[in-house]
């Protein structure tokens, strides 16, 4: 097989509609958009979810809630049993947990280790925010939880 040989497969390539070409060809004259009208004008048409001047559906539904999320605190999120992947005796903050990508990227308020698995190394962890449950096994462990 050469790539001069390579052809698309058969009436798989279909050829664009080719307005305004005589009357024979079904979409003469009016090419297809009817007479006079919005649609028939140049730039024509209405964007979406316009409804002729009427109210619009996502205006006349009603709006519930409450959207804290300009002012929410937001964690990167980390659970005890990430961090078996360090050695005894090390040193565990955001810095060291970008390196091993246990966290993607660190949020604005920093780091938050959770208490979900078992640990097993003695280490010492610098984080923003513990969980009581992550402090008691870091902790039983023989490690230290430092909050920043």
């Amino acid at each position: 097989m050469y790539i001069q040989s390579l052809s698309p497969a058969p009436n798989s390539k279909k050829s664009p509609k080719r307005l305004g070409r005589g009357i024979g060809s079904g979409v003469g004259k009016t090419s297809g958009k009817g007479h006079k009208g919005q649609n028939a004008r140049s730039g024509g048409g209405v964007r979406p979810g316009f409804e002729g001047g009427q109210i619009p559906l996502i205006r006349r539904l009603p709006k519930r809630g409450f959207d804290n999320s300009q002012f929410a605190k937001v964690y990167a999120i980390v659970n005890v049993v990430s961090l078996e992947v360090f050695n005894d005796g090390d040193v565990v903050d955001a810095k060291a947990l970008l390196e091993r990508n246990i966290i993607g990227k660190l949020e604005k308020n920093g780091v938050k280790v959770l208490g979900n698995g078992e640990l097993s190394k003695k280490l010492t962890v610098k984080a923003n925010k513990f969980t009581q449950s992550a402090i008691s096994k870091i902790e039983k462990a023989g490690g230290k939880a430092e909050v920043l």
